[in-house]
């Protein structure tokens, strides 16, 4: 079972290594500007909104982070408490190993813990040159009760990967007909490298709902490879990609520029509620992280839950301090200043 060690390789890693992109994801040239007259309490300020018609208590994601394997079920069982208990929105890891081992489904099958929760399924747009196929696009969505699909993009770590498949040639007409098709909303998604305006304007005319930009400054999936690799040249050649992409800050601008009604997740190396209240200035819908719940995920709900009511709390004491009451005036906020 290739694709299971792969997984539990990649949470090992994770855990136990530096794989922090070397590139930076932008959102330290801004600062908010502080207002000492704010004019509202805190307590008036409210971060309830939605995405793809599922209401928020806040716009916040557990990014797609695992699935197919023992310990990613008990990870994914204490991330959709998180979700349920916060009112945030939940993604599923690939889903590739469910397709190639249905006995693993469950590890993926989490509406039992959050019934309430914006879910995505997700699965890698390449599959669809090595096999996949609408049919299981659909039934990937209806096992475990999805709302969406991502369907991610991930040339640079396919690239790097020993068993990596690097057939992203034709992949448009795959896309197009998935999102014809499909009865749930279709979310392209890159794994931290970025997706430009030029990408994003072909995966929206190819019908996608909505985009996950996913930029750099979090976890570089080419040193996550690099510490795969048996063989030291191709070590070498992973390091060079440790910095490789766009910085999330710069995708969500142009990308909100050319589409402003496209709903937009921001990703890509954000720890914490200020991070996430920046891209919400800079005009995301909906903010993804990984890394700030992972670990707490591996230990319990509990401190899971914290983990995600203290950058709830971030976002709205940000949000408070320049005077905003809601998503919608946080968002583009004249308030988010480039640095001088």
């Amino acid at each position: 079972m290739l694709i299971p060690q792969r997984k539990s390789d990649h949470l090992r890693i994770t855990l136990d290594n530096d794989v922090q992109s070397r590139a930076e994801n932008g959102l330290d040239r801004y600062q908010f500007e502080h207002n000492a007259l704010p004019e509202i309490g805190l307590v008036q300020v409210d971060l309830a909104s939605t995405f793809l018609g599922v209401p928020l208590a806040a716009p916040l994601l557990i990014s797609s982070m695992t699935g197919g394997t023992e310990e990613a079920a008990q990870v994914n069982r204490n991330l959709a408490l998180t979700a349920q208990t916060c009112g945030i929105a939940m993604g599923i890891g690939s889903q590739r190993a469910m397709l190639a081992h249905p006995e693993l489904a469950s590890t993926y099958q989490v509406r039992r813990f959050a019934p309430d929760i914006l879910l995505f399924a997700n699965i890698g747009a390449v599959q669809f040159n090595y096999g996949l196929t609408i049919d299981q696009c659909r039934r990937l969505v209806e096992d475990i009760q999805a709302n969406a699909l991502i369907l991610h993009f991930n040339p640079l770590q396919e690239a790097l990967q020993p068993e990596g498949e690097t057939n992203f040639s034709t992949l448009l007409p795959h896309i197009e007909q998935l999102a014809a098709s499909l009865q749930v909303p279709v979310v392209a998604k890159e794994v931290g490298a970025g997706i430009s305006l030029a990408a994003a304007r072909r995966l929206v005319d190819a019908g996608v709902a909505a985009i996950d930009v996913a930029g750099t400054g979090g976890t570089s999936w080419a040193l996550v490879e690099m510490y795969r690799m048996k063989h030291p040249e191709r070590q070498v050649i992973a390091a060079q990609f440790a910095d490789w992409g766009l910085p999330t800050a710069e995708c969500i601008q142009t990308i909100r520029a050319a589409y402003p009604d496209l709903p937009l997740i921001a990703s890509g190396g954000l720890r914490n509620g200020i991070h996430a209240a920046k891209c919400i200035g800079l005009g995301a819908d909906l903010v993804g992280m990984s890394t700030p719940f992972l670990k707490p995920a591996m230990q319990s709900a509990e401190n899971c839950i914290k983990a995600a009511q203290e950058i709830i709390e971030t976002m709205r004491i940000a949000a408070f301090l320049i005077g905003a009451r809601s998503v919608t005036q946080l968002k583009s906020t004249p308030a988010l200043k480039l640095r001088g």
